[in-house]
């Protein structure tokens, strides 16, 4: 495995606890105590984990830090995929949609090529790619200060959002939680997605089941504000139950569908 594979699984680990140690990490990735220890050393540097006494913790309880695009991307993509494919489920011919950024996001818009008449809005270079190589989808990009996570915000951003009006919103978010809603770690890009709901008529979010109960910095929306929720199997029944008390609409992608059979790989 390679270091960056497991910066990442550290990192994801990381997400979804508040701590993990050292001995099981080497035993889930298969290499020694002290290739681990490094790693930490190295994520540490990086201000994304903090050593402790035989293991890793949050650098943070609250604000974890923006990840870059393709370090994100590498965080669970079986749930990622299954949620893109829920999600383009609900895109018709001839609409127009706003796709903010975000690895998820990004799954979703490689899917959005034969869906005739598409008119696409988003603020994520990333998305813009994945239509581009898509093809037969009218883009609009609007202009920004890029962040780690290829998003482009600040005022040209929300001045642009502002003057769209788009029948539905997909937003990618950092973190879910029932009482501190929506959030990410920057306040530019929450501030953008925010402008991003306002012109939509509806809004659906996608977020697999490691973004519950994590919470960034910065505040987008609370729940009452989402119509639709795409999220994936791996969260408890106790977990859906309260996300329903908020979310008018919960749709669960099933993991195990989205994976390619053998014969497809």
């Amino acid at each position: 495995m390679l270091a960056a594979e497991r910066h990442a699984y550290i990192i994801a680990e990381l997400e979804r606890r508040e701590a993990v140690r050292v001995t099981e990490l080497a035993a889930a990735l298969g290499v020694s105590e002290m290739t681990i220890r490094r790693d930490i050393e190295h994520l540490e540097q990086q201000g994304l984990a903090r050593r402790v006494h035989g293991g890793a913790a949050r650098p943070t309880e609250v604000g974890f830090s923006e990840l870059g695009f393709e370090v994100k991307s590498e965080h669970r993509p079986d749930a990622k995929s299954a949620i893109a494919q829920r999600a383009v489920e609900l895109v018709r011919p001839g609409a127009t949609i706003f796709v903010t950024a975000g690895t998820t996001t990004f799954a979703f818009a490689r899917l959005l090529a034969g869906i005739e008449d598409l008119t696409v809005a988003t603020n994520s270079i990333k998305v813009v790619e994945a239509l581009g190589a898509a093809g037969g989808v009218r883009t609009i990009l609007t202009g920004g200060e890029r962040t780690p996570s290829e998003a482009l915000v600040g005022p040209l951003t929300t001045s642009t959002l502002r003057q769209l009006h788009v029948e539905v919103c997909f937003m990618g978010v950092h973190g879910l939680h029932p009482r501190a809603g929506l959030t990410t770690p920057n306040i530019l890009e929450a501030e953008a997605n925010r402008a991003a709901a306002e012109a939509a008529a509806r809004l659906v979010v996608l977020a697999d089941h490691s973004k519950y109960g994590l919470v960034g910095l910065a505040r987008i929306l609370p729940l009452s504000a989402v119509d639709t929720l795409i999220t994936d199997d791996g969260l408890s029944a106790a977990a859906l139950d309260e996300l329903r008390q908020h979310v008018p609409d919960l749709i669960v992608a099933a993991v195990e569908d989205a994976r390619p059979t053998k014969e497809a790989q």
